[in-house]
């Protein structure tokens, strides 16, 4: 797993962060990435993560997915949402990836940071997570 950094983080206040993802979307401003990948030539599969934010794909992913060659790979997104569900982040890999075969995604409702709820993950909320985490793996054929 390797998590992006931007080189310029994006502010601790929630608002704040808020109101540059909006300025970002609708600008098609993408963030400069610190997290530099020199061998993702040798990545068959590669599952990108991420949250959805304003019902669209985070600016740093789409960084990522336009900042590497990934014709030929198998991409296998997943999110977490805050109940609204994926909105149009699955396409938007599948639009920045073309030359990839982007497999089912797998979304889960996470916190909602909006109202202070973090996203937590144990107890039965866990399990739930982690057996449906498995079916979908499956599903997808990653996992028999």
């Amino acid at each position: 797993m390797l998590p992006l950094v931007l080189e310029r983080p994006y502010p601790e206040n929630y608002r704040a962060i808020v109101d540059q993802v909006a300025k970002e979307n609708s600008s098609g401003y993408l963030p400069p990435l610190k997290t530099k990948i020199d061998d993702i030539a040798q990545y068959d599969i590669i599952f990108v993560g991420f949250p959805t934010w304003g019902m669209q794909l985070p600016p740093p992913m789409k960084s990522f997915l336009s900042s590497y060659n990934l014709k030929g790979k198998t991409i296998i997104p997943f999110n977490t949402n805050a109940g609204y569900g994926i909105g149009s982040t699955f396409k938007s890999v599948e639009e920045l990836a073309p030359d990839s075969k982007i497999l089912e995604g797998f979304s889960i409702k996470g916190g909602i940071e909006r109202d202070g709820i973090l996203f937590v993950m144990k107890g039965e909320k866990e399990k739930q997570a982690q057996l449906a985490v498995q079916k979908w793996l499956e599903k997808i054929g990653i996992k028999k």
